[in-house]
């Protein structure tokens, strides 16, 4: 009985080892120590089209001259220190922090997505990550009635973003209008324009690509050989 405990033990180890390689949509791949304390660096591996890196901390509203400054400033040497776990590579090849971006355009407001301002816009890397990774409803359907359930509910592996208060500035300018920026409204889930002396919050992101360390075939072939095992095992029970 001891020795079918210890078997399935290691069965799960394995395959659990197995899993941790596989891709999925948001993955914590390590951390990054910021002003003395870890925060989780968050792969996502399909933003647009795109595999981002999310650093999980909000940094203090303020105007977005001064958020862009910080997402800047992460870039210098010592800020960040990483701490990536052993069962990813990263090559962050010559990309910076930076604060998230949106597509930019006359301001046109909308429900179904296609839109540069409103709901269900999924085109921003804040809005993908909201809709589509973390799978939130916002304030109004595509059709524009208000729905129930709307709001940041599920924030998957993070644990820094910020719900109710939640306004994070996008680094991209309005260009119809410089004194504007675009914005995420967490709370909502809406997208919109707004002037940049405003105070918001701000997010940092990254492209880079991960890639999982290949799982050893002896390790494979033992788990195969553990699920032999088990089988007859059950068989003989």
């Amino acid at each position: 009985m001891k020795k079918l405990t210890l078997i399935y033990m290691i069965l799960f180890l394995v395959l659990t080892l197995a899993a941790a390689t596989a891709s999925a949509n948001l993955v914590t791949i390590g951390t990054a120590n910021y002003l003395g304390s870890d925060y989780n660096l968050i792969w996502d591996d399909d933003n647009n089209g795109n595999s981002v890196i999310w650093l999980d901390y909000s940094n203090g509203a303020t105007n977005w001259v001064a958020q862009n400054a910080w997402a800047a400033g992460l870039n210098a040497s010592g800020v960040l220190t990483y701490d990536i776990d052993s069962t990813y590579t990263v090559d962050w090849g010559t990309n910076s922090w930076r604060l998230p971006a949106t597509v930019d355009g006359p301001r046109v407001f909308g429900y179904d997505g296609t839109t540069t301002a409103g709901y269900n816009i999924t085109s921003s890397e804040m809005g993908h990550l909201y809709y589509t990774e973390l799978g939130n409803l916002g304030y109004h359907d595509t059709a524009g009635n208000t729905q129930p359930g709307f709001g940041l509910n599920n924030t998957g592996v993070f644990n820094n973003l910020r719900n109710n208060d939640g306004r994070y500035w996008s680094g991209t300018d309005f260009t119809a209008y410089s004194s504007s920026a675009w914005h995420f409204f967490m709370y909502y889930g809406s997208q919109d324009t707004y002037l940049k002396t405003n105070n918001l919050y701000g997010l940092a992101i990254r492209s880079g690509d991960v890639s999982a360390v290949p799982v050893p075939a002896a390790i494979w072939l033992l788990g195969s050989g553990l699920i032999a095992i088990v089988g007859i095992r059950r068989k003989k029970g």
